[in-house]
């Protein structure tokens, strides 16, 4: 029994981890794009300015508000509403990570003087660690990188045919047709 509980255990843990790997490869270009185009320096003075304790506080925020949004996913997916339950895990699940992702950016050096913090986040970084050596995790990548470059292909393929179609020149109807019946 204990060992069926482990087993299960590492396999949603590595569940959880993917889960949360695809959803970083979306969230982290969003951060980027608000972080070089939204100009909020003073709220970034204010969240630098403070010390851990309530750097970590803050930190917890977005968690706490956006979290329970996974239970009305399942409310809605257990009511019949699939495309809203999915809609909501999606939205709620991305801003989380988008905020979470701003706010540990600005505020990891004082999070990281908090000893069980820093101790949670080490433990978490070696579960990742773990994952990314996994095979299962190599073959994701591997089929990622290939869906990746096969989209990049066939939009260069697009934008060739395009750009083609618009430098062919417009023939102009012959001057010198006969004067056959118009």
């Amino acid at each position: 029994m204990k060992r069926i509980l482990k087993s299960s255990t590492y396999v949603l843990a590595a569940a959880y981890f993917v889960v949360d790997a695809i959803f970083m490869s979306l969230a982290r270009p969003i951060s980027e794009w608000i972080a070089n185009h939204l100009v909020l320096r003073r709220l970034r003075a204010w969240i630098r300015s403070l010390p851990p304790y309530p750097s970590l506080a803050l930190f917890s925020v977005p968690v706490i508000i956006l979290e329970p949004a996974k239970a009305l996913a399942a409310y809605l997916a257990a009511t019949g509403q699939m495309l809203g339950s999915a809609l909501t895990l999606i939205a709620c699940e991305l801003l989380k990570l988008v905020l979470v992702e701003r706010l540990f950016s600005l505020t990891r050096d004082k999070l990281m003087r908090i000893p069980a913090f820093a101790w949670a986040y080490g433990k978490f970084r070696q579960g990742k660690a773990w994952l990314e050596a996994t095979q299962a995790w190599q073959t994701f990548q591997s089929l990622r990188r290939a869906a990746h470059d096969h989209v990049a292909h066939l939009r260069a393929t697009i934008a060739y045919r395009c750009s083609t179609l618009r430098a062919k020149p417009v023939r102009a109807r012959p001057q010198h047709l006969p004067d056959g019946g118009a």
